[in-house]
C-alpha cells in the first residue's frame, strides 16, 4: 500500500492547493490512489489533463485515479465520461476535508462519481495550513481565491468562482509558523491577488496586507508577491515598494497585450500607457526591480500592427521575465466567438515574444556581472537573487541560507557567483 501520488497541472495555486490536497487525503487513510489536479486555462490544458489521465493508467492499472482541478469544475462531464476516472472532485470539494473521507473506506462505493457543486456559491476561502511545499527555503502562502472579473479570454473564473479573502490574522499566523519552521521566503499566492480584502469588514487593500505582515513578522527575511495586476496597485503596496527592502524586487505582472483595442475586446481595465506608468513609477521607487508578465499572442482579430505593439511593450515596460501564451480558442468564453487569428501566424507571433524576452533575459544576467546579491539557497549549488533570477554557485551552500554572492557571469539562463 503507498501514499496517494498527486499530479498537478497549471499555475502555483494548483501546486499549493496539492500539497494541502496530500495532507488532507493522507488524513483520511487514502492508499494507493492517484489525484489530477488540472488546469482549465486553455483548451489544450483540458487536452493534456485526459493524456496524463490516460498515462497513469496505464501505468498502475489497479489505482483509483480522482480527477479535480479547474477543468473538474468547469467541465466535470467530460472526466466522468473517461472510463480511466474514478472520481471527479470540484475545486471546493477539494479542499474539504470531509470529501477525502468519504473516497477513503471505498473509492466505488455509495459515492457519487461526480463530487462537483456551484462554486459561485463559494463565499469564503478558508486558507488551509500548510507547512510550505517545493523547496524548503521559499513557502507559499494563499491569501486569495476566485476572480471577480470577466475577460473574455477566460475560463478562470467558473471555475474557482468569486473573489474570496484570507483574513489577514490568518495570513500573518501562518506565515509566522513559516518562519518559525525556517523558511527564508514567503510567497503570496492566489487567482487575482490585488483584489485581496474587497470582501472583508472595512474593505483592507493587497497593499494593507504586505504592510501588516512585514510589520507583524519581523523575522521573516523576505517577502514575495506572485503575479498582480497593476492597474489595481493601491498606494500601500507603492509605499511598501519604496521603503520596504524586504519586499522583493521583482513583480509579474498580467498584462496580456500591448494594444488598446485588443486590451478593450479582452475586456481587460488597464490601457498600454496605464501599464507602462506603472512600471515607470515602480522603477523610480525601486531602481533595481524587475518585472515579469503574462502576454497573449495572437488574440482574436489581432492585427500584425496590433501584435507589433506587445512586441514594443517588452521593452517599453521593461520586462525581463515573460509568459508567452499563444492564444487558443476556450470553449465557454466570449473571445472564442470572435475571427479567429491563422494558426501559423499565433505560432509565429509567440516565437517573436519568446525572442523578445529572450534578448531581455540576457541583458538582464550581463548586466550583474560584478555585482554583490542576496542569494536564496533552494539547492547545495543553486539559489535565486532578490530579482529571482537563477544562480549557480561556485562551493556548495547550506540549503535554505540566505547568502551574499558577487556574479561572476552568466549563460543563457542563469548567473554564476562566488559566495563572499
Amino acid at each position: 500500500m503507498s501514499a496517494p501520488r498527486f499530479t498537478t497541472l497549471g499555475c502555483r495555486l494548483n501546486a499549493y492547493e496539492s500539497a494541502a490536497m496530500r495532507e488532507l487525503a493522507e488524513a483520511a487513510g487514502l492508499k494507493d490512489v492517484q489525484v489530477v489536479n488540472t488546469c482549465a486555462v486553455t483548451a489544450e490544458a483540458v487536452r493534456k489533463a485526459r493524456k496524463e489521465i490516460r498515462r497513469l493508467k496505464r501505468e498502475r492499472p489497479d489505482a483509483p485515479i480522482i480527477v479535480t482541478g479547474c477543468a473538474a469544475q468547469t467541465e466535470p462531464e467530460t472526466f466522468a465520461a473517461m472510463p480511466e476516472v474514478t472520481r471527479v472532485v470540484g475545486n471546493h470539494e477539494k479542499m474539504q476535508p470531509g470529501t477525502w473521507q468519504s473516497l477513503a473506506p471505498d473509492m466505488i462505493g455509495e459515492t457519487e462519481k461526480v463530487i462537483v457543486n456551484d462554486i459561485m456559491s463559494v463565499t469564503e476561502t478558508a486558507g488551509h495550513m500548510i507547512d510550505g511545499f517545493g523547496a524548503r527555503s521559499r513557502a507559499y502562502v494563499q491569501v486569495q481565491n476566485g476572480c471577480d472579473h470577466r475577460c473574455t479570454f477566460c475560463i478562470i473564473p467558473f471555475g474557482r468562482g468569486n473573489s474570496r479573502s484570507v483574513p489577514a490574522g490568518v495570513v500573518v499566523e501562518q506565515i509566522k509558523r513559516l518562519v518559525d519552521a525556517g523558511f527564508g521566503e514567503v510567497v503570496l499566492t492566489g487567482v487575482d491577488l490585488t483584489s485581496w480584502g474587497a470582501d472583508l469588514p472595512a474593505s483592507p487593500r493587497f497593499g494593507d496586507l504586505v504592510m501588516r505582515i512585514l510589520k507583524l513578522v519581523p523575522d521573516l527575511p523576505r517577502l514575495r508577491i506572485s503575479s498582480i495586476d497593476s492597474i489595481e496597485a493601491d498606494e500601500n503596496l507603492m509605499q511598501a515598494i519604496a521603503t520596504e527592502a524586504r519586499l522583493m524586487p521583482h513583480l509579474h505582472l498580467s498584462l496580456q497585450h500591448g494594444d488598446d483595442l485588443i486590451l478593450k475586446r479582452m475586456k481587460r481595465r488597464h490601457l498600454r500607457d496605464d501599464a507602462i506608468r506603472f512600471t515607470e513609477e515602480a522603477l523610480k521607487l525601486r531602481p533595481d526591480m524587475t518585472f515579469g508578465a503574462d502576454i497573449i499572442a495572437g488574440f482574436p482579430t489581432e492585427t500584425e500592427a496590433q501584435f507589433e505593439n506587445s512586441l514594443r511593450l517588452v521593452d517599453d515596460c521593461q520586462l525581463t521575465w515573460l509568459h508567452v501564451f499563444p492564444y487558443s480558442p476556450r470553449q465557454g468564453t466570449p473571445a472564442a466567438r470572435m475571427p479567429q487569428v491563422d494558426g501559423a501566424a499565433i505560432k509565429s507571433r509567440a516565437a517573436r515574444l519568446r525572442a523578445a524576452g529572450a534578448r531581455r533575459v540576457e541583458a538582464h544576467l550581463a548586466a550583474q556581472t560584478g555585482r554583490d546579491h542576496s542569494v536564496l539557497m533552494e539547492t547545495p549549488q543553486m539559489g535565486r537573487t532578490e530579482q529571482f533570477a537563477e544562480v549557480r554557485l561556485d562551493t556548495p551552500q547550506p540549503e535554505g541560507a540566505i547568502i551574499s554572492a558577487r556574479v561572476t557571469g552568466h549563460d543563457d539562463t542563469a548567473l554564476t557567483a562566488q559566495a563572499a
